[in-house]
């Protein structure tokens, strides 16, 4: 998966600064299967659940994580965006912040913690957090978060500029490593928070390559005039029939079966 953007960086820094590697669900590489259902899950598999219980999570987990590196990991292969969804867990006296998808994975600020360490052993290294989608979070949560990623980053974090100002030059001499894309409108009151239209992440949904190609290629063309970070989704997503056909086998194996030799 790739980020690209056109805001012509200096040449020094193009060639690392246009296509970072991006991990989809970056958080995934653990899910807790003692964990209760996600929130955003519909009614269907919340039903699912109650009746099947640990063996309808063991069968979701199958096909939720779709990485097997932490987030350290990650970064020593190359990743620099992360996509990173945020959910709180049903009557938590902790009110905690974790990272779901249909279940719930590590604590936001284990996750944090090890991206800053990182950054902190490799002074030029710069990430895309993407805090795009939010399952129970209300504005105390947000508040939360804008303070773990203070305490967490420090002056790290990059203050929001017009974007044709921002390359690896422009971050280097500033000393920044972190820019946060924040899909909510806290983005608005906080400086380092990007706000999600700057980042726009168009979602082909299908499981055709050929659609997926055409898909690509139309928003590429179109996000080109518009001076913003951009990401291409990289992703071919199952349908309900491949699910339902690979349901034991799960998404690794699925692929791997489906693919040409």
């Amino acid at each position: 998966m790739s980020l690209s953007t056109d805001l012509a960086p200096p040449a020094v820094s193009r060639q690392r600064w246009s296509t970072p590697s991006r991990s989809h669900d970056s958080f995934s590489f653990y899910i807790d299967e003692s964990s209760p259902v996600g929130p955003e899950q519909p009614e269907t598999v919340q039903n699912f659940v109650s009746v099947f219980g640990t063996v309808a999570k063991k069968l979701m987990r199958k096909w939720l994580a779709t990485q097997t590196m932490n987030f350290t990991s990650q970064l020593e292969a190359g990743v620099r965006f992360f996509d990173l969804r945020i959910s709180t867990k049903p009557r938590d006296p902790d009110n905690e912040l974790f990272f779901a998808h249909g279940l719930f994975s590590a604590t936001v600020r284990e996750g944090l913690e090890q991206i800053s360490g990182f950054l902190s052993s490799h002074a030029r290294e710069v990430v895309f957090l993407d805090f795009n989608h939010f399952y129970g979070v209300q504005n105390m949560h947000h508040e939360k978060l804008v303070s773990m990623l203070r305490e967490v980053f420090g002056d790290k974090l990059c203050p929001v500029v017009f974007a044709q100002e921002v390359s690896l030059q422009y971050m280097w001499e500033k000393e920044y490593q972190v820019l946060v894309f924040y899909h909510h409108p806290m983005a608005l009151e906080v400086p380092f928070l990007w706000p999600g239209q700057m980042m726009p992440s168009p979602w082909a949904n299908t499981t055709d390559p050929e659609k997926l190609v055409q898909f690509l290629q139309a928003s590429v063309t179109d996000r080109r005039r518009k001076g913003t970070f951009f990401v291409s989704q990289v992703v071919l997503t199952p349908k309900a029939s491949t699910v339902m056909k690979g349901v034991a086998s799960g998404l690794r194996e699925t692929i791997t079966e489906s693919s040409p030799a």
